[in-house]
C-alpha cells in the first residue's frame, strides 16, 4: 500500500518552489534595472562630453558646447595642494586652467608652494592632472626681477620649465614695481620668451598699476585683468578700462566642487566673442 503524503508536506514543497521562483524573478529584475541604469549613465556621459580644441586649424572647427564655455577658468599654484584636489571632479567644473610655474625673484626662501629657485612645487602635477582629463592648460610666471638681466634669466627659467607641456599661453603676472623702469623690465621678460620660441604671450595686470607705471601692452597678444567688485565669489563688476581685454579675473573667493578652499575664478570678457577668445587662449597648436 502506497504511503499517503501529508498535506503539510505538499504545502511546504509548493511554497518552496514559489519562493524560489519569486526570488529568481526579483534578482533578475534588479539585474535588468542595474543594466538599464548603467546604460543610461553611459549615454548621459557621452552626451555631456565636450570636445576640446586640439588644433588652431580653421579647416575643421567643431562648435564648442555653451555649457562648457560658461564654466569658469581657474588659475592655481602650489598653494592649492594636489593632495587636496579631486582632479576628476574639479575638471568637470572648469573650461581651462592657468598654472603658475615660476614665482619670480620674490622667493627669498623656500616655502610650502615654491622652491628657492622660484619654481612652483606643484606645477607639474597640476598640469599633468588636468591635461590627462582633456582640460587645456596655460602657464604663468610672477614677474618680480630687479633689472633686465634678471628678467631675462627668469623668463628663460619659466620657458624651460614649461615648454615640454606645450601650454596654450604664457602669461606674465605683473603686480608690483621691482625696478625703476618696470615697463622696460616687462618688455625684457616678454622679448626673451618670444626669442626662446613662445608664440602666445599675454599679461595679467591691474588697470591702476598699468596706468601708474605706464606698462605697455602693445606687444603682448592677450590682456588679462583682475577686477573683483565685492569679491564674494560671483561676477559683479567689469574692469574699468577702454583697453580691449580677453580675460577677466572676477573673484578670489570662488568655490567649485573638487576643491574645498577658495579659488581665483576667471571668465572670457563679456564684450568679446566667447568662443573665439576661448579658442585663442586655450587651443594647442600643432607642431
Amino acid at each position: 500500500m502506497r504511503k499517503r503524503i501529508k498535506p503539510i508536506v505538499l504545502f511546504v514543497f509548493f511554497a518552496s518552489i514559489f519562493s524560489f521562483l519569486l526570488i529568481s524573478k526579483t534578482v533578475a529584475d534588479i539585474q535588468r534595472n542595474q543594466l538599464a541604469r548603467n546604460k543610461t549613465l553611459q549615454e548621459a556621459k557621452k552626451t555631456n562630453q565636450t570636445k576640446i580644441p586640439s588644433s588652431s586649424s580653421s579647416d575643421s572647427v567643431e562648435e564648442l558646447d555653451q555649457e562648457f564655455l560658461n564654466r569658469p577658468i581657474i588659475d592655481i599654484s602650489g598653494w592649492q595642494l594636489p593632495s587636496e584636489i579631486d582632479y576628476d571632479l574639479l575638471a568637470q567644473n572648469v573650461s581651462g586652467v592657468i598654472v603658475r610655474v615660476h614665482s619670480g625673484a620674490q622667493a627669498k626662501k623656500e616655502n610650502a608652494a615654491t622652491y628657492l629657485n622660484g619654481i612652483d612645487k606643484s606645477y607639474e602635477t597640476h598640469i599633468k592632472e588636468f591635461q590627462k582629463r582633456d582640460i587645456p592648460v596655460a602657464v604663468y610666471a610672477y614677474v618680480a626681477a630687479k633689472d633686465k638681466k634678471e628678467m631675462e634669466k627668469e623668463a628663460e627659467e619659466f620657458y624651460q620649465a614649461s615648454k615640454k607641456y606645450k601650454p596654450t599661453y604664457y602669461w606674465l603676472d605683473v603686480e608690483e614695481k621691482t625696478m625703476g623702469d618696470m615697463n622696460a623690465g616687462v618688455e625684457a621678460f616678454r622679448a626673451k620668451l618670444e626669442s626662446l620660441g613662445a608664440k602666445n604671450i599675454g599679461i595679467y595686470i591691474g588697470t591702476y598699476f598699468m596706468e601708474e607705471h605706464s606698462i605697455s601692452t602693445d606687444k603682448v597678444t592677450a590682456l588679462w585683468i583682475p577686477t573683483y567688485g565685492y569679491d564674494d565669489g560671483y561676477y559683479n563688476a567689469a574692469p574699468s578700462t577702454d583697453d580691449e581685454y580677453d580675460l577677466h579675473q572676477y573673484t578670489s573667493q570662488g568655490q567649485l566642487n573638487g576643491f574645498t578652499h577658495y579659488l581665483d575664478l576667471n571668465q572670457i570678457a563679456p564684450t568679446q566673442d566667447q568662443e573665439k577668445i576661448y579658442r585663442k587662449l586655450f587651443t594647442v597648436e600643432k607642431n
